[in-house]
């Protein structure tokens, strides 16, 4: 659209999740809502494995594919450049600082998983779930304790568990005493599990195998020994939910009551420096080498499960200059704006259409478990500290429209910015549209507003929809349902 883009990172590589371990897409049921821009990088996929589906795709050929898209957009890339301040006249950003660099712009468009320049522009935002009756959402708020794919199937003892921990750092389990648990449906500040999402390989010529990582302690992996302990049964796609991608490759999602997620360990990193944002970020990875490491070797874990599991390695190819282990934290939910337009339950369920569309969306409302728990189970004439975990829940929606509104701050707050990730929802909406497509449909809409707003001289709220939305289905973005079927 004839604008000058730079393309500001913190870290080292493009792609966020798409090309840091979320190799095995989240598309289900929201396959045919996918166009513009997000559609050619699945093409691009598709093309480059001459296969008919693009979903799933390695790393390093995600991250290519990007960074080649990119370059034919004349698109500039900062790298290793975390913002540090803003100057702002009024309501405007005017310019963006980061360690090296200054950028003035006209626009600017916040798409990291932090929020941190929505955050740096004074631009209102929450942390946490809330309470059914905020938004008056039956799904809202704090959940009851019930059977589900990530709750303890078996009996699994809390006695001697070390409770909540007071170090964000801590690799060892974060569980929450039943005496710090709030009411059913109340809000409590907590929000969904974190993870690594692990590339794993079982074809030899490529494998490295996983080697005791530093500071390993057994100890820290005792509830994962009494589960499976408990349930003999428990295989290996019940702990690592491993997801074949292409050239012999898994994506390893969680799958379970205890798995790669770190339930807890993620408290304070929305609101955190970048500095304990970093230990929290290493405590995660930790957690995450640990288990795999726990399961092939440990003299507790089953011979069956065990030789399963060490049929597992990581790439050779994949990750190199971070030790093959994932570069991205999975950060599933942090901060949320509360901008123009709250989305909400509503919004996915009975007011699905928009005036101001300008995108799709249709993935379940998906909460990982939030928080591992020691809870008093009452077996006469016995009274138990058992395991649960707790906030799991994966409900299906049918399409819902993307309204404009929810990417803005308010106009008084901020009129030059956009958000795409960290959008104004609450978080039973926000569970509906935190996966990777969603955002990249979100990111293509700011960027067409963006242009408009610079090309005409405007605020980002003041936008012209007609012309936005024109605009959108020139590019193919899918902007009704009725469009994406008929695609």
């Amino acid at each position: 659209m004839g604008m000058r883009v730079a393309l500001v990172d913190p870290g080292m590589h493009v792609g966020g999740m798409i090309s840091g371990g979320l190799s095995y897409s989240d598309v289900t049921r929201q396959e045919g809502l996918i166009g513009g821009l997000t559609l050619e990088f699945f093409k691009n996929v598709r093309a480059h494995y001459g296969q008919t589906s693009g979903w799933s795709f390695e790393p390093h050929i995600a991250e290519m594919i990007l960074r080649n898209m990119l370059a034919r957009a004349h698109v500039e890339f900062f790298p290793g450049e975390p913002i540090q301040s803003l100057m702002r006249n009024g309501a405007r950003i005017d310019t963006l600082q980061t360690t090296d660099e200054s950028f003035t712009a006209t626009v600017f468009i916040d798409s990291s998983y932090e929020g941190d320049l929505m955050k740096m522009a004074g631009v209102d935002y929450t942390v946490g779930r809330e309470g059914r009756d905020r938004y008056h959402e039956s799904l809202a708020g704090r959940m009851d304790l019930l059977p589900a794919v990530h709750q303890f199937a078996t009996r699994v003892s809390a006695e001697g568990l070390p409770l909540a921990s007071e170090d964000p750092a801590s690799p060892i389990p974060h569980i929450t005493p039943q005496s710090q648990l709030a009411r059913t449906g109340d809000s409590d500040g907590r929000f969904q599990s974190y993870c690594y999402r692990l590339i794993l390989t079982d074809k030899p010529d490529n494998r490295i195998e996983i080697t005791k990582p530093e500071q390993y302690n057994p100890r820290n992996y005792e509830l994962l020994k009494r589960y499976i302990q408990s349930n003999p049964s428990l295989t290996l796609k019940g702990v690592l939910g491993i997801n074949r991608i292409p050239n012999g490759k898994a994506d390893a999602n969680s799958n379970g009551p205890v798995s790669l997620d770190f339930p807890g360990g993620n408290s304070q990193y929305p609101d955190g420096s970048p500095q304990l944002r970093r230990k929290i970020s290493a405590a995660h990875l930790s957690w995450a080498k640990g288990l795999v490491y726990f399961l092939q070797n440990d003299p507790s874990v089953p011979a069956a499960l065990q030789s399963e599991a060490r049929q597992w390695g990581l790439p050779k190819d994949e990750f190199i200059d971070t030790g093959h282990w994932p570069n991205q934290l999975y950060v599933r939910e942090g901060r949320r704006m509360l901008g123009e337009y709250v989305l909400t339950q509503a919004d996915l369920q009975t007011d699905r259409l928009k005036p101001d569309v300008v995108g799709m969306a249709g993935y379940n409302i998906d909460i990982r478990e939030v928080q591992w728990l020691s809870h008093a189970v009452y077996r006469f004439p016995t009274v138990d500290n058992e395991m649960f975990t707790e906030g799991y829940m994966s409900q299906p929606v049918e399409p819902w429209e993307i309204p404009y509104r929810a990417l803005l701050p308010k106009k008084s707050q901020a009129s030059n910015l956009i958000v795409t990730v960290c959008i104004s929802a609450s978080t039973i909406a926000y569970a509906s549209f935190r996966v990777e497509p969603t955002y990249m449909i979100a990111g293509e809409s700011a960027g067409v507003a963006a242009a408009l707003a610079a090309e005409s001289h405007m605020d980002v709220q003041s936008v012209d929809i007609v012309q936005l939305q024109a605009q959108l289905r020139r590019r193919g973005q899918i902007l009704s349902a009725q469009a994406g079927a008929a695609r």
